[in-house]
């Protein structure tokens, strides 16, 4: 029998062959939130300055950071020189980046239009999230194990067999949800709220992936 054979037998004990299975699980539900990345940066003379100049580019983002549906899960904050074919500009640069979570998807569009109006350097997402994972996962571990144990019964019935009680299992899943957009900000200082209606950003369907490998006896005739 060849090395990736579907049925082996257990070390050691001949006397009690094996069927190993792999099965893969799928549950796919609409997004219920969203992630956003979000990135500011300014110049000044000295860090001190660049800072403050990053306050003010931060502070006019402030109302959408204090939207009710919107978390900040993250913020990093760079400040350093800058360097041009090895020599010091003259000016510094400070830059903060910020990971967003939108809460409540009604709300999604006004969030985006108030973010771009503040003109951060970048802002990418959103990238679709669930709330309850777990509930997408229980679903997918029930689809990967059934998946496995038809793949069993198949080589079971092949070999003139059935399928005995299942011996071992063991897991590897891969689950997420898809960035569907990506931008960089652009505009005018003082800009109303940017209008991302025509954008189209609906929520996806994220999709939860489940993997197992099943190891169930196989009963054979005589």
């Amino acid at each position: 029998m060849g090395e990736d054979a579907p049925v082996c037998l257990a070390d050691g004990m001949s006397e009690f062959p094996e069927i190993v299975t792999e099965g893969t699980g799928h549950h796919e539900e609409i997004a219920d939130r969203a992630e956003l990345g979000l990135s500011f940066s300014a110049k000044g003379r000295t860090r001190a300055a660049a800072v403050t100049e990053l306050g003010k580019l931060v502070a006019a983002a402030q109302r959408a950071l204090d939207s009710p549906a919107v978390t900040v899960a993250h913020r990093r904050l760079w400040v350093h020189d800058e360097w041009k074919r090895g020599s010091r500009t003259g000016t510094c640069r400070a830059s903060e980046q910020l990971t967003l979570r939108v809460t409540d998807l009604a709300e999604l569009e006004t969030v985006l239009g108030a973010l771009l109006a503040a003109e951060p350097s970048g802002l990418t997402g959103p990238t679709w999230l669930l709330d309850d994972t777990d509930a997408a996962v229980l679903v997918a571990q029930r689809n990967a194990v059934a998946d496995a144990r038809r793949r069993a019964e198949g080589y079971a019935a092949a070999l003139g067999g059935r399928l005995g009680p299942l011996r071992r299992l063991t897991e590897s899943d891969g689950r997420g949800a898809r960035p569907m957009f990506a931008m960089r900000a652009a505009g005018v200082e003082g800009a109303p709220d940017v209008d991302v209606r025509d954008l189209e950003l609906e929520p996806e369907p994220v999709r939860v992936t489940v993997q197992c490998t099943t190891t169930w006896g196989l009963e054979l005739e005589g």
